[in-house]
């Protein structure tokens, strides 16, 4: 962990969700997956334990939408060492998944290079690299949505959306401002939901008490048009919940969600799952 900040009350939250199997699962840290002038940046994935020797698994890789550059400034840690993003990784991992979590300095450009470096050593790393969803949170939301919108990733099977921010629609600006005041990546700028695949299924979640402007707005526009499109989503409304729900409503129903959001990955990911 990063020595530049102690960690803050933030970075250290975790999902408010446990399985069994969480501790056991084995990770590999560090793996490089870009050089650059900088230095490597790294990834860490997480495996479940015991999966048999030769298996190919599906990977969940975790969208960061924001740079690593200051980030241990302000949290005490980077995105890949939060609370938050260890213990999903952890979870999908128990559920039969391989967790991707990752640093970068671009973040368009490197989660790119993270998905053509799992590809590539898709052998070597144990998984199938035509079996690949994403999970993203919040402004980490619109770069894992841009990844939809291009035809030939056709291995992402499908996506968890949660408490995020999606496309600003009939005028809309939310989602503008709020990239130029939290600066996320928002490749997705100027794009409609006609540009999104009609062929991955998308879990997306909504918070009712959401108190970051724009987010709600793009999640109530987008969801009619992705209907009359006709694409596979799952639509979840927490009612009293806030942002970032995983880990601030401790409630039945956040991990009734948090277990669907699994179900969901499982379903879509691991069915006819090969072996070398």
């Amino acid at each position: 962990m990063s020595q530049d900040a102690p960690r803050t009350d933030l970075a250290a939250k975790t999902v408010l969700y446990s399985m069994p199997g969480t501790e056991q699962v084995i990770v590999r840290r560090d793996e490089p997956y870009r050089v650059t002038e900088s230095g490597p940046l790294t990834m860490d994935l997480y495996y479940p334990h015991g999966a048999a020797p030769g298996t190919r698994l599906p990977a969940l890789v975790i969208v960061f939408g924001y740079s690593d550059i200051g980030y241990p400034n302000m949290l005490g840690c980077r995105f890949k060492e939060m609370g938050m993003t260890v213990s999903w990784a952890r979870l999908f991992a128990a559920s039969g998944m391989v967790a991707v979590v990752y640093t970068n300095r671009q973040p368009a450009e490197d989660v790119d290079a993270v998905l053509q470096s799992l590809r590539e050593n898709a052998a070597r790393l144990g998984i199938d690299e035509n079996r690949i969803g994403l999970w993203a949170g919040s402004g980490n939301v619109p770069l894992a949505l841009s990844l939809l919108m291009q035809d030939e990733r056709e291995y992402l099977k499908c996506a968890a959306l949660c408490n995020g921010f999606l496309l600003d629609l009939d005028g809309a600006t939310g989602v503008a401002e709020a990239q130029k005041t939290y600066r996320f990546a928002n490749p997705c700028a100027g794009k409609s939901v006609d540009d999104v695949r009609s062929d991955v299924p998308l879990f997306i979640v909504r918070s009712g008490q959401d108190q970051f402007g724009g987010v709600n707005e793009s999640i109530d526009n987008f969801m009619p048009r992705a209907v009359r499109r006709n694409v596979p989503v799952t639509f979840v409304n927490h009612a009293p919940a806030p942002h970032g729900f995983d880990v601030f409503h401790d409630s039945d129903t956040t991990r009734e969600i948090v277990r669907q959001i699994l179900g969901f990955m499982q379903c879509h990911l691991s069915a006819g799952t090969p072996k070398e």
